[in-house]
């Protein structure tokens, strides 16, 4: 993949992640810096979905620290453990919230965000390096499609790691 995307708009979400997966495993496969690889994977994601936000935190220094992202302005550090990737990170699974309000201890980097998505983002050890975020303007905008097609995507950057 060059610089562009090809993708139906108006096909379901299992169908563009269907499309959107090997595009983006083309595009990260000759790339060995991780922040390019992030940057595009989430250019992508923002493109194809159009969600309201989406990016990643690293791991460092007991913290999760803010990475490439697209959208607006986004908390730059999480303590593990506190909030919906916090929480992702220490629990190594993908969390899906319905309902940002509704989880104990959000933090609301934007009054905007509704419903998120989580997914650890693991090293090449299996290791927990970081977490993919996706935020939504929308209440239950994801489901277990998501999370299988961006557990797809996750899993194409860990050997890059």
């Amino acid at each position: 993949m060059a610089e562009s995307l090809a993708f139906t708009a108006t096909a379901d979400r299992s169908a563009i992640y269907n499309e959107i997966v090997p595009q983006i495993e083309s595009l990260i496969s000759g790339e060995t810096d991780l922040i390019a690889n992030l940057a595009n994977v989430a250019a992508v994601l923002k493109e194809a979905f159009g969600f309201f936000w989406v990016g990643f935190y690293l791991a460092k220094g007991g913290q999760l620290v803010l990475g490439p992202f697209q959208g607006p302005l986004a908390c730059t550090r999480i303590n593990f453990g506190e909030g919906v990737c916090g929480y992702a990170y220490e629990k190594g699974e993908t969390v899906i919230v319905p309902d940002v309000d509704k989880f104990p201890g959000h933090i609301a980097c934007s009054s905007l965000s509704r419903s998120e998505i989580v997914v650890p983002l693991l090293d090449s050890e299996g290791g927990i390096a970081g977490v993919l975020d996706v935020d939504s303007d929308r209440l239950n905008d994801f489901s277990e499609t998501d999370a299988c097609g961006l557990e797809k995507i996750v899993a194409s950057i860990r050997v890059h790691i």
